[in-house]
């Protein structure tokens, strides 16, 4: 990260930190994707049993990796604010709550999971790929986390081609392992969707092992000297961490955990249409990769211009990611407009399935307009470490508002399984209206003790 002094030079340096955050961000999802797609073809069961367990799990990581995302602003802010030598404690003491957190999610899964499963009253075979594949994810937990620590590092110093690099040679190994694992090839035995959640795991344990060597034997992380000290735990700095990232964490996670409800309310329906649900939202999700590398981005370069109290560049920043992800967005909604039987062919062979997945990809279409201006604005509070209103705006967006709004049209309309969608898409347009009037708030008061000091210099 640099200083920059025009328009042109903020695009320029925009893009180069955000496309390589996009590429990993859609390769780090294609893993879901592909775990999703390759169990579709092995068959509906499959499908939707991997589908169902990666709902569960997608709330939970998202809203615990959000709690470890804190060390991108703190880290950012360092930077800007040329304090480098605290950085490799910061790290380090992420890496700690990072191992504590995979082991509590562990725990927590062993106790949890059966209950949860048992509640959705699902086809016996669903249930049981479900569970399996979650309990073969968890063995990857530890590394999974801990390479989000390493990552929010390398990323906090703009260097977030490495994590691309990192993500795109791990992503081969997990198409690889899920052919051989969920097909039976080569000698292996035929797990179907359990195979997606093996192989997945073992490629967290890549990617971590991966940064690790990148962070200690890259020339632009030396100076760092992250891992050259082994430094007590630090519950002071843990506190630091926590105070900005369980904010974050749950706001991403009412986010997140919104969609795992809706498919807890789904269960009521055949297992064709949880089937078609879940492919379409997994498709949705894979499109809201773009505004949240967007909103990656600015945490990064709104929180490095924030620790420099440059508040007028932290401005600009955030209006250009919002205005780009607005774009980029419209441009989606077009394109799943026009390949909607196609992407739904990715999905299944089934053709009740084929049919249903249709339907609701037409509805995620009005998914994209909220997510490009709710997500970037997310990310632009997080770089001015505003994280507690945005928590409580989406609690009330999603849970207050769009949860009950689709509950009752899908209970006492004839939208049936839709009106969940329905509820989604309001809930995500609330959420979109009251964070936009926050950060105008917030950016004004940054912007008074400037245009007081300018005042008192012309006076």
């Amino acid at each position: 990260m640099r200083q920059t002094n025009s328009l042109g030079q903020k695009v320029r340096q925009f893009f180069i930190i955000l496309l390589p955050i996009l590429i990993t961000q859609i390769a780090l999802f294609a893993m879901n994707f592909f775990d999703t797609i390759m169990s579709g073809h092995a068959s509906r069961n499959d499908l939707a049993g991997v589908a169902i367990g990666s709902s569960l799990w997608a709330p939970v990581f998202t809203g615990l990796s959000g709690i470890l995302l804190a060390l991108t602003p703190i880290i950012a802010q360092l930077i800007g604010a040329q304090r480098k030598e605290r950085v490799p404690f910061n790290v380090v003491q992420g890496i700690y709550l990072a191992v504590v957190i995979a082991i509590a999610v562990i725990v927590c899964g062993t106790v949890l999971l059966n209950p949860i499963l048992n509640a959705m009253k699902l086809d016996p075979e669903v249930q049981r790929v479900a569970h399996d594949f979650l309990a073969a994810l968890s063995l990857g937990m530890v590394p999974l986390f801990v390479y989000t620590v390493f990552r929010c590092f390398i990323d906090a110093l703009g260097h977030t081609r490495t994590t691309m690099l990192i993500t795109l040679v791990s992503l081969p190994i997990n198409v690889c392992l899920n052919y051989l694992l969920i097909f039976g090839k080569l000698g292996f035995p035929r797990l179907g969707g359990v195979g997606a959640g093996y192989s997945t795991a073992i490629t967290y344990w890549c990617i971590a092992i991966i940064a690790f060597f990148v962070i200690r034997r890259g020339k632009a992380f030396q100076e760092y000297q992250v891992f050259g000290r082994l430094y007590r735990v630090s519950f002071r700095a843990w506190w630091e961490q926590l105070k900005i990232g369980v904010p974050i964490g749950f706001a991403i996670f009412f986010e997140t955990s919104i969609f795992a409800a809706v498919t807890l309310l789904m269960s009521e329906f055949n297992t064709t249409t949880i089937a078609a649900h879940q492919a379409a939202l997994n498709f949705a999700s894979l499109l809201y990769m773009i505004p949240m590398s967007i909103a990656m981005a600015l945490t990064i370069t709104v929180g490095f211009e924030v620790g420099a109290g440059r508040f007028k560049d932290a401005k600009e920043y955030s209006l250009l990611g919002i205005g780009i992800a607005v774009g980029l967005s419209l441009l989606c909604a077009v394109g799943l407009f026009t390949f909607n039987e196609q992407v739904a062919q990715l999905y299944t062979n089934d053709p009740a399935v084929f049919e249903l997945t249709k339907t609701f990809l037409l509805f995620a279409i009005f998914f994209q307009l909220s997510d490009g201006i709710a997500a970037p604005i997310q990310g632009s509070l997080r770089g001015y470490k505003d994280v507690n209103v945005t928590l409580v705006m989406t609690f009330i967006s999603y849970w207050i508002l769009g949860l009950p709004i689709g509950y009752l049209i899908a209970r006492f309309t004839s939208y049936g399984a839709f009106g969940y969608w329905i509820g989604l898409i309001s809930g995500l347009a609330f959420g979109a209206i009251f964070l936009s009037i926050h950060l105008r708030k917030i950016q004004r008061r940054h912007s008074l003790p400037v245009e007081r000091s300018l005042l008192d210099i012309s006076v």
